[in-house]
């Protein structure tokens, strides 16, 4: 037992190590930093392979940059940059992986030290690996619905500062004033690549790019084709605003009506959790027989397989798109 009990204080020592390695902050200003690298590069000739929405991660230093410059050739690493951009985040590629490894490593540990099965530390280790991505996921799904909610207030007060007589680089200027983060922070972004020189289509063609944003890319379509053929802008402002806000209602009515389906399915994910958890505490080894026989642990595995199953089932019956 003192083995197991050292082999678990090195390995979360380890963990801790590596997430503190991963996940230490910046010098610089997060936002300031990719502003600016956003509006040298956009300035500059665009190579062929450039997808528009890598940041440089200048002035990072340690193991995490390593793994980033090592990972970088992959397809994954470049998925990953566009999600780290999408969150709004100032990790690096190095830094999430290093982060999933800590973490996956750590549960797998504490797994075989209570469980003594395999099984079950793999699991426990893709999950405790996958833990550090999903909050990153979390996070950026998060800066997207703050994003898509000022959306048509920022639409209209578009329209209003072009119906004042005001130019349309100044109507985004007074968005980026007045609006709520992060919808300020990225229409400040394309007003300050105006000032530099890059042409407006492009400046809103790769806020869509940094943006994931449904209702974003049906305003910049908008504003692209009035653009080209000609017409009354705000009226097109007044339309997409309208046309987004009735979106986003209906949105809310849908999920209003299928929140009893999603609380359905947490109730039937987590009762027999709960239920086991607790059954243990009033009567502490009565189901020991599930970890520790082999036709206990069987039935434990395919137990957990059927609550996933049924969890990912109810999601997509109750994930209903507007």
């Amino acid at each position: 037992m003192n083995l197991l009990a050292i082999t678990f204080v090195l390995a979360l020592a380890l963990s801790s190590m590596i997430l503190m390695v991963a996940m230490r902050p910046v010098g610089a200003s997060k936002q300031a930093q990719q502003r600016l690298v956003s509006i040298r590069r956009s300035v500059q000739a665009q190579r062929a392979e450039t997808d528009g929405v890598e940041l440089e991660q200048s002035g990072r230093r340690g193991y995490a940059a390593r793994v980033s410059r090592l990972l970088e050739r992959y397809e994954f690493a470049k998925q990953m940059k566009v999600l780290l951009v999408h969150a709004d985040s100032s990790m690096s590629v190095g830094g999430v992986v290093l982060a999933c490894a800590g973490a996956g490593l750590g549960c797998g540990v504490v797994s075989v030290l209570y469980f003594h099965t395999v099984l079950a530390a793999g699991i426990a280790l893709l999950a405790g690996g996958a833990a550090p991505y999903l909050l990153l996921r979390r996070k950026s799904a998060q800066r997207l619905k703050a994003f898509n909610k000022a959306l048509p207030g920022a639409i209209e007060l578009m329209a209003r500062a072009l119906r004042a007589g005001h130019a349309i680089g100044t109507s985004i200027e007074l968005i980026a004033e007045q609006a709520a983060e992060p919808l300020a922070g990225e229409f400040a972004q394309v007003y300050q690549q105006q000032r530099v020189g890059l042409q407006f289509r492009e400046a809103l063609l790769q806020m869509g790019e940094r943006v994931p944003s449904r209702d974003l890319h049906f305003l910049v379509t908008a504003i692209l084709v009035q653009k080209e053929t000609g017409g009354d802008l705000t009226e097109i402002l007044d339309r997409a605003s309208h046309v987004i806000r009735e979106r986003v209602r209906i949105e809310g009515e849908v999920r209003t009506h299928s929140a009893q389906g999603r609380l359905t399915g947490w109730i039937l994910g987590l009762l027999p959790v709960i239920m086991l958890a607790l059954v243990n505490i009033v009567s502490p080894g009565y189901s020991s027989v599930l970890f520790h026989d082999p036709t206990g642990q069987k039935l434990l595995y395919a137990g957990g397989a059927l609550i996933v199953v049924g969890g990912l089932v109810i999601r997509k019956v109750v994930d209903i798109q507007v």
